[in-house]
């Protein structure tokens, strides 16, 4: 898949031992760092979707540590080379990666497999209550060329 102009992804690495696991998701000095202002976890529950939103300021970045999820972006940005692309990621403990989303591209999700899917953000900035940087449309606007209907055959 052509990745969208900026989008990076990194294949996380478990280690697992007797005890369990553990698993590397953001440090500085991985190339994907830019800069760490907070961090979150946000929850997606089955049939629900979290769609479309950018940022103008922030690049965030997506860990899925519980469940799976479907991770869309759509490209906008009218100075991009890749200006119409749209990227569909699954994430999770059977895929861990590593997502970065840069600023004013579109994206959304939604929970895979039936269960919730728990995604963990490092985003580039805090987060501004008196004016967030989130801009929104509707999950299906069809100014964007994505379907979230589940794909069966």
């Amino acid at each position: 898949m052509q990745l969208i102009d900026g989008v990076v992804t990194k294949r996380l690495k478990l280690v697992p031992d007797d005890r369990g696991f553990l698993m590397e998701m953001l440090r500085k000095d991985w190339p994907e760092f830019e800069s760490f202002a907070q961090a979150y976890i946000t929850a997606c529950y089955p049939g629900v979707i979290k769609a479309w939103h950018y940022h103008r300021k922030q690049c965030d970045h997506f860990v899925c540590v519980s469940g799976m999820a479907k991770v869309v972006l759509y490209d906008n940005r009218e100075d991009s080379p890749t200006r119409g692309l749209v990227n569909e990621f699954h994430l999770g403990m059977l895929n861990p990666i590593l997502l970065k989303i840069p600023p004013l591209v579109y994206h959304g999700f939604t929970s895979e497999g039936g269960q919730p899917a728990l995604i963990v953000n490092f985003p580039t900035e805090l987060y501004n209550y008196a004016e967030p940087d989130e801009y929104r449309r509707h999950h299906n606007d069809p100014e964007i060329p994505y379907s979230w209907e589940q794909k069966h055959g």
